[in-house]
């Protein structure tokens, strides 16, 4: 739940950057991604990792603040990479083979304040490497190979506070001279380098460094000693890894006497020498002793003697085998046990530590809560998960008074009783989250009324009671989400007056009654069957509230993606008219409801993931005119047909990644006017002309960024499978007319040595165009004799759909409208050649109407018909042509009959699917069609219907 819950706020925070992004912006990026984040406002940003690149792009915008050119092949960074970049202020060029850097090559990011270049190659750093950098706050140069750096490489380093050389080369401390002289410098990290010796006396005397944090590998280090006042603002020392015991030479005490942090791992000095160090830093306050298994019996006396120390850290230090010696340490205020392999706390351990406010055991072996704990009065944070506690008496929190914060995850525990929490007036937060708990009747008291979050989820609790959480009266947040089968009464949130974030599960047939939840502002419903035969069956989920408030709402299925799906409970959705955030992840979509959304209007983002919308109906996003963040990852979807029919007009955010996209339509995108962000990731993509139109809209256009569109890789055709789709020669597509003049040419050199082939094969093609040739000649004999039309339209259809023409076009044309029309079968001339009745028809009709439907485009005569029609249409400039679809056509089957293609691109269509409930208006236009004067217009306003073009 936890990857769920960062995609929702995720797609959020794309979603709220939109609003403020800048349309104008130039998209075609090939190697780039734009990023947003929620803290940069209009800032631009951009993701160039992962890419394999070897050089940095010059695509990149100059005004961009946050550059990610990490994890590439970088060897290096040229002067003129970043130039004229002002307004950058985060760059990451780590995981590269960077070994060279120009000098010079910063100095146009003049306020920058974020560097990182770890995990690369280099090997020194030179004079003026860094120049131009004066507001650099960060430097990450861990990871590398540097040995030698220059006197003068950090001379503009001016303002650097953090500075990483971790796992380096680096030999000498005469080095980091320069490191320490920078002003405003706070921390350092040298560690994993080749230095034998730390010694102050190689640094400048009257080196005075302002120094906060240092931290040192000592794994080849044999001598630290600090015998001069270079660090008189030393608060933290870090000190790990070492095979040998170290020597320490510090002859000043009055050198450490502002150290108050000391983190150690591991063994770094002698047990004898270890004591003199900790009682010589009299301001020690915060010290951390990790993986000393062989020394923290024997310190533990020497570290209660630190009279300042305030907070203690044994993470990861074996302490099952000893009798633990902390009850000296009563000057304590926090102390961390996790990870010590304890399975018990020996009574008295810390019972004197009286100051004690937060205290963690997690991570042991722990059967039962510590009896000390229940003497520590001023205790506020406790932290007792990944136990195996399994029973929790009335005395465990008896004294507890102050305790603001439990966290009990992931223990054994099955009962709770209603004394345990009797005395924890102050708790605000209490996890009981993947327990064994069955019930929690009677667990919660008016103690609680403090209590802002409660996580009980992840347990075995069959019924959750009338009333169970009503003392809770001052609940935020509340968690019962279970992969059992739960059930919720029906006032089992009663009182809950304040509570703004729920989590529940929800099983079919379930009520869920929230009546007076009046703030509840997020609501997570997981979504559970008992039995898996019951998931086929009609979903039946219940609200008995009108949840008013409520602005986000997230489904998520508990069943086997494999599986049947539960449907998401559509019922829920009705009272949420302030709905504006909606997710959904691995339910089932059910086409029949259409208006799922009808009473969401305010909808502003919508996620589906691993949701089966193969069949996704268009009218799903109709009564959601604000939607602007949409994302439809791993839903099955084929096309994006169902754009045109959508009410999307006002998207921004469209992601379809890990879908079953073969071919795109790049006119559909014209119904998103606003779009400005697009990732078609991981589809299996066509590497053929019918996706010429989309890879051209892919690079030109200057609105829409399509991410990562380099990286789309073609599944089909075979031969083309593996290769990037960008790279398909789209030229090849065009239809300019040359390809078929030298077919032509070619057939007439070699037309008598193919005649017995072209009569058999072609005869009826090379009639066709003799015709043609007649056609003309007999519109021409008519304009000059300036005949009269016999007809008003003549009527161009197939065979299988003359029952439509008959029953539905001639009663409301011809006997309504008094409209003459010629139909073939009824018109034409007996005994004359077929193509002559076409064109003499054609021509003899003022308009021509073309019935097209499937069976229209298969057949032969048909295809002859329209041909004709368009040639007139060509040769009189004149708008002669009305074409009226039967049947909504996907784009993708006009494209073998590219004429028609063509004509759809450029001419007025009418669609009967569309008018199918509004048949009067249909007629009309076509009534209107067959008035216009035969001026040819281009512009015309379309009633477009379903057909992608």
């Amino acid at each position: 739940s936890g990857n769920i819950t960062y995609s929702s706020y995720l797609i959020l925070q794309i979603f709220c950057l939109l609003l403020c992004f800048n349309p104008s912006l130039a998209f075609a990026l090939k190697k780039c991604t734009i990023l947003y984040q929620e803290n940069l406002s209009n800032d631009l940003s951009l993701d160039c990792a992962n890419k394999k690149l070897v050089t940095i792009p010059d695509e990149i915008p100059k005004d961009a603040v946050l550059v990610k050119l990490n994890s590439n092949q970088l060897k290096r960074i040229n002067k003129g990479d970043f130039l004229d970049m002002s307004k950058l202020k985060i760059l990451d060029v780590g995981e590269n083979n960077i070994s060279d850097v120009d000098e010079g090559s910063f100095k146009d990011l003049v306020i920058l304040a974020t560097l990182r270049i770890a995990s690369n190659t280099l090997t020194n750093l030179p004079k003026n490497i860094f120049q131009g950098l004066s507001n650099l706050i960060s430097l990450d140069l861990s990871h590398n190979r540097i040995q030698f750096i220059h006197e003068l490489a950090f001379q503009d380093l001016t303002s650097l506070k953090t500075l990483d050389l971790d796992y380096n080369k680096l030999q000498q401390i005469v080095h980091f001279q320069p490191i320490f002289q920078l002003p405003h410098i706070q921390r350092v990290n040298l560690s994993h380098n080749s230095f034998l010796c730390f010694n102050t006396t190689q640094l400048f005397r009257n080196l005075s460094s302002n120094l906060e944090e240092l931290i040192l590998s000592t794994h080849k280090m044999k001598t630290f000693s600090i015998s001069t006042p270079v660090f008189p603002n030393l608060k933290k020392l870090v000190l790990y890894r070492s095979h040998s015991a170290l020597r320490w030479k510090t002859p000043d005490k009055t050198l450490l006497r502002n150290i108050t942090h000391l983190y150690i791992s591991q063994p770094v000095l002698s047990l004898k020498r270890f004591k003199q160090v900790l009682q010589n830093l009299e301001s020690l306050s915060n010290l951390r002793l990790n993986y000393l298994d062989k020394y923290i019996k024997d310190l533990l006396s020497t570290v209660c003697k630190l009279q300042k120390l305030r907070k203690l850290d044994l993470f990861h230090t074996y302490l099952n085998s000893m009798t633990l010696k902390l009850a000296p340490c009563s000057q304590l205020t926090e102390l961390n046990l996790t990870q010590t392999y304890i399975n018990e706390l020996p009574n008295g351990s810390i019972q004197t530590m009286k100051n004690l406010v937060t205290l963690s055991l997690s991570t042991n072996t722990l059967v039962e809560v510590p009896y000390d704990i229940r003497t520590l009065s001023n205790l506020q944070i406790l932290n007792i998960e990944f136990n195996l506690i399994s029973h929790l008496s009335c005395e465990d929190f008896i004294n507890t008074t102050s305790l603001r914060e439990l966290s009990l995850y992931s223990n054994c525990i099955t009962k709770l009783k209603r004394c345990v929490f009797e005395n924890v007036k102050n708790l605000k937060l209490l996890n009981l989250s993947k327990n064994q708990l069955r019930t929690i009747r009677g667990t919660f008291n008016v103690s609680l009324h403090r209590l802002e979050v409660l996580d009980i989820s992840d347990n075995k609790i069959m019924i959750l009671e009338t009333g169970c959480f009503q003392v809770l009266q001052s609940l935020r947040h509340l968690n019962t989400a279970s992969n059992i089968d739960t059930t919720i009464k029906r006032e089992t949130f009663k009182g809950l007056s304040y509570i703004q974030v729920l989590v529940v599960s929800l099983t079919r047939n379930c009520e869920l009654n929230v009546n007076g939840l009046e703030h509840l502002e997020n609501i997570t419903i997981y979504l559970v069957t008992k039995y898996a035969s019951e998931i086929n069956q009609t979903d039946n989920y219940t609200v008995s509230y009108r949840l008013k408030s409520v602005k986000r709402i997230t489904f998520i299925s508990r069943v086997d993606p494999s599986g049947s799906l539960p449907s998401v409970p559509i019922q829920l959705l009705q009272p949420m008219k302030q709905l504006q955030h909606f997710t959904a992840v691995n339910v089932h979509i059910n086409a029949v409801f259409a208006n799922i959304f009808q009473f969401n209007p305010q909808l502003k983002s919508m996620t589906f993931v691993e949701t089966d919308m193969s069949n996704l109906n268009p009218n799903l996003f109709q009564d959601v005119p604000k939607l602007q963040a949409l994302d439809l990852s791993k839903c099955k979807i084929k096309d994006l047909d169902f754009i045109v029919q959508s009410n999307l007009s006002a998207l921004r955010y469209l992601k379809l990644t890990e879908n079953k996209i073969t071919v795109i339509n790049e006119t559909v995108f014209q119904y998103l006017p606003f779009l400005t962000y697009l990732d078609l990731s991981n589809n299996p993509f066509s590497c053929e002309c019918s996706n010429a139109g989309f890879i051209r809209w892919a690079k030109d256009n200057k609105q829409t960024q399509v991410a990562n569109t380099s990286q789309y890789i073609c599944e089909f055709p075979l031969p083309k499978q593996g290769s990037l789709l960008l790279d398909f020669d789209i030229l090849s597509c065009r239809d300019d007319g040359t390809f078929f003049c030298f077919i032509s040419s070619t057939c007439l050199v070699v037309l008598t040595l193919l005649i017995p082939f072209i009569h058999h094969y072609l005869r009826w093609k090379l009639g066709y165009t003799f015709h043609l040739f007649l056609a003309f000649l007999y519109d021409s004999k008519k304009r000059k004799k300036g005949d009269s039309y016999r007809f008003d339209a003549f009527v161009s259809y197939n065979i299988n759909d003359e029952d439509w023409v008959y029953r539905e076009m001639l009663p409301m044309l011809e006997e309504k409208q008094g409209w003459r029309l010629c139909l073939h079968h009824r018109d034409f001339q007996p005994g004359k050649p077929i193509i002559e009745n076409i064109t003499d028809a054609i021509y003899s009709s003022r308009k021509t109407i073309c019935v097209i439907s499937r069976s229209y485009l298969q057949s032969e005569w048909c295809s002859r018909e329209i041909q004709m029609a368009s040639f007139r249409l060509f040769d009189e400039k004149r708008d002669v042509l009305i074409l009226l679809f039967l049947e909504e056509i996907p784009g993708y089957l006009l494209s073998p009959y590219f004429r028609m293609r063509k004509l759809v691109k450029k001419r007025t269509y009418l669609s009967w699917p569309q008018a199918a409930h509004h048949p009067g208006v249909f007629w009309q236009m076509v009534q209107r069609a067959l008035h216009t004067r035969n001026a040819l217009t281009e512009n015309t306003n379309r009633l477009t219907g379903p057909t992608g073009h």
